[in-house]
Parts: C-alpha cells; sequence; structure tokens
C-alpha cells in the first residue's frame, strides 16, 4: 500500500512539473509560430512569462502581420503592450491599412492607440466615411421667425489629426454654429426654406473640420421646420412690459394725489378746529369788555341787529338760489317734453 501512495505522489509531481514546465516554455506556441513563418526561439516565450507578458498576443500578432506581408519587430510589439497598448487592435488596424493603401507607419498606428482611440476604428473610417446626425438647432431669421434645422454630417477619419485632434462633439458644435450663424443672416426665413443648400455652402466654406480629428465631405440638410414667431413675441413682451411701468407710475401718482388730499383734509380740520376755538373766546371776550366797560349795551343790541340781519339775507339768498333751480329744473322738464 505504502508503494501505491508513493507512484500516485511521484505522478502526481509530474503533472505539475510537466505544466509547469509547459507553461513556462510554451512548445506548441512555439511550434505554431515556425509553421507560420514567424522565427522566434524558446528561450525568447520563456523571457516574455518573466517579463509578464503574454506570448500568446505577441506571436498572433506576428503570425497575424507575417501571412499579411508586414515585417513588425518583436520588440517594438512588447515595448507597446508594456506601455498598455492594445497589440491586437494594432496590427489589424496595420493590415487593414495596407490592404487599403493607406500609408500609416507603426509608430504612428502606437500613438493613435496610446492616446485612447480606437486605431482600427480610425482605419476603417477612413475608408469608408461616417454619417453623423446633428441635434436639431434652433436659429432665428431676421424677420425674427424661429428655424428648427437638422444635417448630415459626412465625415471621414483624418489619420494626421487623431493624435491632439478634436472629438465628433467639437465638429457638431461648430456645424450647429455654422447653422444658427447662416440663418441668423438670412433676410426673411422664406430664403432658408426656398434654398437650404445654401446653409451648407455656408458652413463647408468655414473649414469647420481645422483642428479635428476629422475631415467634413458633406454637410446636408436633412429636415427644417418653423417654430415660433420670436419677434412678435419679445414685441408682445416689450409692450407689457411699458404697459406695467405705466400703471406703475399711475399708482404712483395716484397715492401722491391721495397723500395730497388726505393732507388738505388735515390742515382744513386744523383750521377749522382754530375757528371754532376762536368763536369759544368771543363770549368770553365780551363778557371782559362788559365789566371793563368798553362795551355798552347799546352796542350789543347794535351787533345782534346785525347778525340777525346777516341771517335773513343769508336765508333769502338761500331760498332764491332753490326757487332758480326749480325753476331750471321745470324748464328742462318741459324742453325735454
Amino acid at each position: 500500500m505504502e508503494g501505491i501512495a508513493v507512484y500516485i505522489a511521484i505522478g502526481i509531481a509530474s503533472i505539475f512539473a510537466l505544466w509547469i514546465i509547459f507553461y513556462f516554455i510554451p512548445v506548441g506556441l512555439w511550434f505554431t509560430a515556425l509553421l507560420s513563418g514567424v522565427r522566434i526561439s524558446l528561450l525568447q516565450l520563456v523571457f516574455m512569462r518573466w517579463r509578464k507578458i503574454p506570448p500568446q498576443v505577441i506571436v498572433r500578432s506576428m503570425i497575424s502581420s507575417t501571412k499579411a506581408g508586414l515585417k513588425l519587430l518583436r520588440n517594438d510589439l512588447e515595448a507597446h503592450y508594456l506601455a498598455g497598448g492594445h497589440v491586437q487592435d494594432v496590427v489589424n488596424a496595420l493590415i487593414s491599412a495596407d490592404k487599403a493603401n493607406m500609408d500609416i507607419t507603426f509608430k504612428t498606428a502606437t500613438a493613435i492607440d496610446l492616446a485612447g482611440r480606437d486605431v482600427l476604428e480610425a482605419v476603417q473610417m477612413s475608408v469608408n466615411p461616417k454619417v453623423i446626425n446633428t441635434p436639431p438647432v434652433t436659429a432665428v431669421a431676421k424677420d425674427g421667425i424661429q428655424l428648427i434645422a437638422k444635417a448630415r454630417v459626412t465625415v471621414r477619419a483624418n489619420i494626421k489629426q487623431l493624435v491632439g485632434g478634436a472629438g465628433e462633439e467639437t465638429v457638431l458644435a461648430r456645424v450647429g454654429e455654422g447653422i444658427v450663424s447662416s440663418i441668423g443672416s438670412s433676410e426673411t426665413h422664406k430664403v432658408v426654406l426656398e434654398n437650404p443648400d445654401f446653409i451648407s455652402r455656408i458652413v463647408l466654406d468655414k473649414g469647420l473640420d481645422a483642428g479635428t480629428a476629422f475631415e467634413i465631405l458633406s454637410i446636408d440638410v436633412a429636415d427644417i421646420d418653423i417654430g415660433k414667431n420670436i419677434g412678435a413675441v419679445l414685441q408682445m413682451d416689450q409692450a407689457n412690459a411699458d404697459k406695467n411701468i405705466a400703471q406703475a407710475k399711475a399708482e404712483e401718482r395716484r397715492a401722491m394725489a391721495v397723500a395730497s388730499e388726505q393732507e388738505n383734509k388735515a390742515k382744513a380740520q386744523e383750521a377749522r378746529a382754530k375757528v371754532i376755538e376762536a368763536e369759544v373766546e368771543i363770549p368770553l371776550a365780551m363778557a371782559e369788555a362788559f365789566k371793563s366797560g368798553n362795551l355798552g349795551i347799546m352796542d350789543y343790541y347794535r351787533m345782534k341787529n346785525i347778525e340777525a340781519d346777516t341771517d335773513m339775507r343769508d336765508t333769502i339768498s338761500r331760498g332764491t338760489e332753490k326757487k332758480s333751480g326749480g325753476k331750471n329744473q321745470s324748464r328742462e322738464s318741459d324742453d325735454k317734453e
């Protein structure tokens, strides 16, 4: 029994040792590379393991490039992998560019990849242009009518500007700005509706793809809708503002008039109070005049007669005014009849 256990342990240890050997010495991968025409030694594959580089990625990339007729160095591929790049994407992009007769070097492709862009997609976009739909762009013509335009922008990747060039957002923003300026410079909205292609001509002449990673091939206005009458809305808002200002000023004048009237009433009441106060003091003054001998009894009766005559005249005048008013009313009624 002990001999069987020893044999089992030796067998397990042998299998583990063989796994370690084939892991660090990928014989199958070396044999595949050899059959594909890629010259690489087993020692180099072992060194890749120690440098934390997967040999499968490097060897398959070398096989693909060799079959496509490209000559790529192993050291360059390893350096790009250690720099954080996507080795297989770069090789596929170089193969696609070579088939499309595009002049792209390995250095350019790795720079685009390390810049965070999809180098394979960029090469494919250079061969097959991409159509970008702009969001609805709102602009106002000189006659105050609002227009809502949508455009399709056909772009092609500019390989030389992919590193450091602006992306799709910048292109869309510039195209939107060009549409707004072209519509805003139109005398009427009817001109834009009759000739929407003039928007494309104006926008293309501005060179909006400068400094971007794309080359604008064409700008086609897909749809133009009529929005609000902004000019009329602004005039209405201005009229409402003027009305509110006039109402505020009128309310201010009314408040000042009410305050002035109340002030005048207060002054009149104050003057009347002073008159009443003076009238109250008249009997006291007369009594004092009787005591001092400055006023006699005949003077008093004469003053009373004057007051009586004054009251009689006032009564007569009021009665005359009432009669004349009645006659006038009767005359008006007769005239009406």
